[in-house]
């Protein structure tokens, strides 16, 4: 959770928008931020206090049941947002635009983007890429859509890098990256993700731009961290990434219930008269 105040008793939380996390940068302070793709889900991660709720096109591999998170499209996009925006008073909601609804030209994006912040009332897009993404990212932030970028494991680029083992180990990929991420903040986003990359690197990083970067398995020197809420809640275990801590075990409780729930049935144990009318 971040070091912001917290608010009186009974008074509205303060919303977090793109200024107050350049303030937390600034001021030293951590941002927290995790993924959401549904109502019920997005409102208690706000009401927890986590400061960003990022609608992830991980929902393709999580919720759909995808290998990647290629084959999500922007009418599934616009209805995760949708719902996750209902549900958050406080944390400031960005969503993924999804696989080729940004790469094939700036118009193309702009208009995308503009439909997930006025059809979903998302509050900002994330799009994947670095230098050669800044004209896209430029015509979107000129009309007034934020935009965070999206470093070093993109996954939407999956089968171009064949794995998804640590970005940048190399010193050309690393010096890379840097242009990429100080070509970002020139061309307007206002906060970058960098993911699965070297932690001393990623801090470095941190440190040559003004806009906070927000890690996923880059270590403990960025300006805030994320991850996939399935996975921290261990309700997604398809695998099991060394960056991920498991906050619980959701999904084994969940099973366990289930099961104690068919065999209640089954045994003609519920509902009880109790549980009747």
């Amino acid at each position: 959770m971040s070091t912001q105040p917290e608010p009186a008793k009974g008074a509205r939380a303060r919303k977090v928008t793109t200024r107050s996390l350049l303030q937390m940068k600034a001021a030293g302070q951590v941002i927290t931020a995790l993924t959401a793709y549904d109502f019920l889900m997005a409102q208690l991660i706000d009401q927890a206090g986590v400061d960003v709720i990022l609608v992830g096109d991980s929902a393709g591999m999580v919720v759909q049941g995808f290998e990647t998170t290629i084959p999500v499209t922007m009418e599934q996009m616009l209805y995760h947002s949708a719902v996750v925006a209902r549900g958050v008073e406080r944390a400031l909601v960005v969503a993924d635009m999804p696989f080729m609804s940004y790469q094939v030209n700036p118009d193309e994006a702009l208009r995308n983007a503009g439909r997930m912040i006025k059809e979903s009332s998302v509050e900002a897009v994330k799009l994947e890429g670095g230098e050669i993404l800044c004209p896209t990212i430029r015509r979107i932030v000129d009309v007034g859509i934020p935009v965070m970028g999206h470093l070093g494991l993109t996954p939407q680029s999956i089968h171009k890098f064949g794995t998804y083992q640590v970005r940048a180990t190399e010193p050309g990929e690393a010096e890379a990256l840097r242009r990429d991420a100080r070509a970002l903040e020139q061309a307007g986003a206002f906060a970058i993700v960098i993911e699965k990359v070297p932690a001393e690197l990623a801090r470095e990083i941190a440190e040559l731009v003004r806009v906070p970067v927000i890690g996923i398995g880059a270590g403990p020197g960025c300006d805030g961290q994320i991850l996939v809420s399935h996975d921290m809640l261990g309700i997604y275990d398809k695998f099991h990434p060394r960056f991920v801590r498991r906050y619980a075990e959701i999904g084994r409780e969940m099973r366990a219930a289930f099961e104690r729930y068919a065999k209640d049935v089954r045994a003609g144990e519920f509902p009880s008269p109790d549980e009747s009318y």
